[in-house]
């Protein structure tokens, strides 16, 4: 389901779109700053989407603001999400860019949704970019191991450098399911850029 479809989204997702590292997510949570606007669901945690501006300014704020001040500035965000400028606990805090940043966060990730298909005849289900056979979980991997965009749409032309942008907001919302795949034979040889790994390598592992 879309981020921008419901009321409600994972701790991943939050991570995805506010930019704050999903441990510190978690964290933020375990501290109870984000307290009612967080759900549990299937062993979930779930947040309202009214936290999210809140979370981000408990993650930038973190080493500005004590515990109280941190609290405080959240609980009223909470109650008033969408408020320009939060006074509370003598503390005075502009939320203006972090309320964009989030916006601009869902907009990103119901984009990279709208580029992915599940079908369980195409790769056994796992996320593709739609009208294509490409893993978008894979394309993000490449992006983390340090493959440059170009390299990687010079070796997928089905895609463009938007899309493989988007492979990593999406990853990050959604993680790889179930257990790691085995290593193909060419992934046991020397790390290689996308644009250098050949044919001929593959044929030999």
């Amino acid at each position: 389901m879309l981020a921008t479809q419901t009321t409600l989204v994972t701790a991943n997702e939050a991570a995805s779109i506010t930019g704050v590292p999903l441990r510190q997510v978690h964290r933020i949570i375990d501290a109870g700053l984000l307290e009612g606007a967080v759900r549990r669901q299937h062993n979930a945690r779930l947040l309202k989407r009214n936290a999210l501006v809140g979370l981000k300014l408990a993650h930038e704020t973190a080493e500005v603001l004590t515990a109280r001040g941190r609290r405080a500035v959240v609980a009223a965000l909470i109650r008033r999400p969408r408020q320009a400028v939060i006074r509370a606990a003598a503390v005075v805090v502009d939320t203006r860019a972090a309320a964009s940043a989030v916006r601009s966060g869902l907009d990103q990730l119901t984009r990279a949704c709208r580029l992915v298909s599940t079908t369980p005849g195409v790769l056994d289900g796992a996320p593709v970019f739609k009208g294509t056979r490409i893993s978008v979980h894979d394309i993000a991997e490449m992006l983390a191991n340090g493959d440059n965009p170009a390299a990687i749409v010079k070796a997928y032309p089905q895609i463009n450098k938007e899309a493989v942008r988007l492979a990593a907001v999406y990853a990050l919302a959604y993680p790889r399911r179930g257990r790691p795949r085995a290593k193909a034979g060419w992934r046991s040889l020397s790390p290689k850029a996308s644009e250098t790994i050949s044919l001929n390598a593959i044929v030999r592992a």
